[in-house]
Parts: structure tokens; sequence; C-alpha cells
């Protein structure tokens, strides 16, 4: 699977919104599993947006074909776009599925890796993190990608920001010990993402 991550300031929230329910059109083009976004907690306007493909053949042909058309909607609306692809590489959970009518946010981590370290911090995600995420109440499903380069992407979705933050610093700190973080990543960023209904496809 083709995941799609999608960054972007938002100058017109109205134009930009109206723009964004206009993706539904997405439904019915081959190889389209699905799409969500939101706003971001932390940095306000900016907005996130996460696509899913079964692979890159078709999301090229979509390219292709009909973006342009689907995209013109927001034209004026933002800036600084920033769009990054992975691929599926293993689930946070199991059965991963791009469904988000049970989930209120989207935990984003992005995280550029020392090349003779890439293994090694893909291993700590499969055997440390997941488990940690997975056993948290509230965390419902998530995946983790990668990207040429040695870049990374995990999201994780949540029924609740309240659940999230239980799932917080001290233990947090604990797991990166344990993982050895720091001796892994070049640059890790993050978002909480508050999902926008109307934005689900």
């Amino acid at each position: 699977m083709l995941v799609k991550w999608i960054l972007c300031t938002v100058m017109d929230r109205r134009g930009f919104e109206r723009g964004q329910r206009k993706w539904a059109g997405l439904l019915g083009e081959p190889g389209f599993r699905g799409q969500a976004g939101g706003w971001s907690r932390q940095r306000p306007g900016v907005a996130h947006v996460f696509a899913f493909w079964e692979s890159r053949a078709f999301y090229d042909s979509f390219m292709a074909r009909s973006h342009d058309r689907l995209a013109s909607g927001q034209a004026g609306t933002f800036k600084d776009m920033q769009v990054r692809l992975f691929d599926h590489r293993f689930d946070v959970k199991t059965g991963f599925e791009p469904v988000f009518t049970d989930v209120d946010v989207v935990r984003v981590a992005h995280s550029r890796i020392h090349e003779e370290r890439a293994e090694h911090f893909a291993l700590m995600q499969e055997k440390i993190w997941n488990p940690a995420m997975a056993g948290s109440p509230g965390m419902v499903r998530g995946l983790f990608c990668e990207a040429p380069g040695h870049e990374f992407l995990a999201l994780s979705m949540w029924q609740s920001a309240a659940e999230r933050g239980k799932y917080r610093t001290e233990r947090i700190e604990r797991l990166s010990l344990r993982a050895q973080v720091e001796a892994d990543v070049v640059a890790l960023t993050g978002a909480i993402v508050e999902l926008e209904p109307s934005w689900t496809v």
C-alpha cells in the first residue's frame, strides 16, 4: 500500500475546506483505498491530509488523469505544500484499514534515520513501540511506512485526544531509552491531527 502525506499552511480556511470536500470525487478511482485529514493541534492553520492507494501504479495513473481537476477547487487557498510518499511496511496493532469513522485524532511521527541505523530503527518500532501503542487504551489502529532516504512515518489513530494523552511523557522517555532512539534519529517531527469528518473519503 502507498501512503501519501500532505502538509500545508492554509490561508483561506473556508475555501480550503470547501475544496477538501470535493475530494469525494476520489471514490471509484481504481486502486484508491481512502483519504482523511484535519488540523494540527500545535500549529493553527496547518492542515494534514493522508491518502491511501493500493500501489504506486494506481496512484501514478490517478495523478496523470484526474488529480488536477480535483485539486483545482483548492487553488490559492494554501501555501508551503509538502507532499511525501511512503510504502507501507507493517501495521501497528493488526489488520490496518484506512477507516476513520471510529477515530478523532491521528498522531504523526516522521523520522529521518542514520543510514546504518535504519534497520535497527524499524526493528525497535516493531518490537518496542508497536506493543506499547497496541496496548494503550483508545489506540485503534496504525501503520509504519518507509520512503527512500531512510525516512519513516508512523501513523497511529486514537479514539480521542484524551486517550492519546494517557500515552505520555515518562512512558515515552522510558521506551525511547530502550529503543536507543537518540542513536538512530537524525531528525524527528510529530503532530497531533484533529480529524475533520467532512474530509474523509
